[in-house]
């Protein structure tokens, strides 16, 4: 059977190899990885590939697993399972992983399904489990480009509820989901890859910014 024409996002092949330079350090030691809201699956395949030791398991609403699984299928690889349907209003997967990840989501979800998000994760991550989340975000309510506030207004034009968050307010929903600010790395096109951990009570961290 022909396999369905693969929907491509340029964004991914442009952002990749930085990512993967992240995920290289603070996914080294992990096992399974939960990437929430796949896409067309193009960064599943990329980091999959490059970090054979991972079992990566992309998941996403239930209109884009058809573009993810024409991806997977070519691909091939033995470390990327079939994609989960994950609103992440609804139900979550019943797992446990080490490692979540996710990329240009809490810019375009509404503000209340951001905090379903993170309010979500309690229920899949394993105990000294870290979160990585890549796109834009403001700091001190401000833009950090010209560019940024240019896709920012695009963003609420095209739907009101879309918009670059603000740093502040997600580390504030990360916290109250138990997890503690390990890196905040700059990234290109003014960008940013965030790194969260589940530390335990007596167990202590150190915030690397750059």
């Amino acid at each position: 059977m022909p396999f369905m024409e693969k929907p491509c996002a340029p964004a991914s092949e442009k952002n990749r190899e930085p990512i993967l330079e992240v995920l290289r350090d603070h996914f080294g030691d992990r096992r399974a990885v939960l990437e929430i809201g796949s896409g067309t699956g193009q960064h599943a395949i990329f980091f999959a590939a490059r970090l054979p030791h991972l079992i990566w398991q992309t998941s996403d609403r239930a209109e884009n697993l058809p573009g993810i699984k024409a991806w997977l299928d070519e691909a091939a690889l033995a470390n990327t399972p079939p994609a989960l349907e994950l609103d992440v209003t609804g139900a979550w997967p019943a797992g446990r992983y080490d490692a979540v990840f996710s990329a240009n989501t809490l810019h375009i979800m509404p503000w209340a399904v951001v905090e379903r998000l993170f309010a979500g994760l309690a229920d899949v991550l394993a105990d000294q489990a870290k979160v990585a989340i890549y796109g834009p975000f403001n700091y001190g309510g401000r833009f950090t480009s010209e560019s940024n506030a240019a896709f920012d207004l695009r963003l609420r034009e095209s739907a009101p509820h879309q918009g670059i968050r603000d740093f502040e307010k997600v580390n504030g929903l990360a916290e109250m989901a138990g997890l503690e600010l390990v890196e905040d790395r700059a990234m290109p096109s003014n960008n940013r890859c965030v790194v969260w951990q589940k530390f335990g009570a007596d167990q202590g961290f150190a915030v690397r910014r750059n």
